[in-house]
C-alpha cells in the first residue's frame, strides 16, 4: 500500500468522485500516528434542497484490510451514525474479513500540523438513551452534563472519581445527536484521557456510544 500522503494530497484537492472537498476535523492530540494496509472510506458532506446528505463513497475499500473514515467534519452525528453501523455492520459479515484489520477515523493534529488516526473498531452504537447507569452526556457548545448536572469538561475525571463509593457505577458515554463529527471526534480524543480511574467502583465503558 502507498504511504498515507497520496491520501492527504486527494483530501485537499479533489476526491476520485470528481470536485468533493472533504473538510477533516482537527484535534491538538495524535492517538495513532500512522496506520499500514489500508483502505479509504469517504463521507462526503452533501446538500440537495434543503437537505444536508451524508454521501457514502467506499469503492476502493478492501475488507481484508484497515479502514481509514474520511468524514467530513461539518455533518451531524444523527446522519453519520447510521452510515457507520451499516459500514461496521458489511465488514463483520464479511467472509473475507481480517480479524486483525481495525476501523480508524482520520484527522488533522493542528498542533503538529500532521494527520492522525482514532481507532474505534470495537465501537457499538445505540441510537438511544440509557435506561440504567449514570449518564455523562457531551451536548453541543463544548457542554458536558452528568445526570443532568452541568460540569465543566475540564473537571469530567475529578468529578466521576468523587462520586459517592456506597455502591458501584456503570458510566455510560452518551453524546448528542446534533453534535457535529467534528465535536465527536473532539470527543473521542478528550476521553481518551478518561480511561483510569482511582475510583474502583466506577465501570466506565467507552465502547459503547449512546447518540441521542
Amino acid at each position: 500500500m502507498k504511504k498515507y500522503l497520496a491520501l492527504i494530497i486527494t483530501l485537499a484537492l479533489f476526491s476520485c468522485e470528481g470536485n468533493k472537498d472533504i473538510l477533516l476535523p482537527k484535534a491538538n492530540k495524535t492517538i495513532v500516528a500512522d496506520v499500514q494496509e489500508h483502505s479509504p472510506i469517504y463521507i462526503f458532506f452533501k446538500v440537495e434542497g434543503k437537505d444536508t446528505i451524508a454521501d457514502v463513497n467506499r469503492k476502493n475499500s478492501i475488507v481484508s484490510t484497515n479502514w481509514i473514515f474520511n468524514i467530513d467534519k461539518r455533518l451531524p452525528l444523527r446522519l453519520v451514525v447510521p452510515e457507520l453501523i451499516k459500514l461496521q455492520a458489511k465488514k463483520e459479515g464479511s467472509m473475507h474479513k481480517n480479524e486483525a484489520a481495525e476501523n480508524f477515523f482520520s484527522y488533522s493534529n493542528d498542533v503538529k500540523k500532521t494527520m492522525a488516526f482514532l481507532p474505534f473498531t470495537k465501537v457499538k452504537y445505540t441510537l438511544a438513551i440509557p435506561k440504567t447507569g449514570v449518564i455523562v452526556y457531551f451536548a453541543k457548545k463544548n457542554k458536558v452534563l452528568v445526570d443532568g448536572v452541568d460540569v465543566k469538561k475540564a473537571e469530567l475525571k475529578n468529578y466521576l472519581n468523587q462520586l459517592p463509593n456506597q455502591k458501584s457505577y456503570n458510566i455510560n458515554f452518551c453524546i448528542d445527536k446534533n453534535c457535529s463529527y467534528d465535536d465527536y471526534l473532539k470527543i473521542l480524543v478528550f476521553s481518551e484521557d478518561l480511561n483510569a480511574f482511582t475510583n474502583k467502583l466506577i465501570e466506565f465503558d467507552r465502547q459503547k456510544h449512546f447518540i441521542y
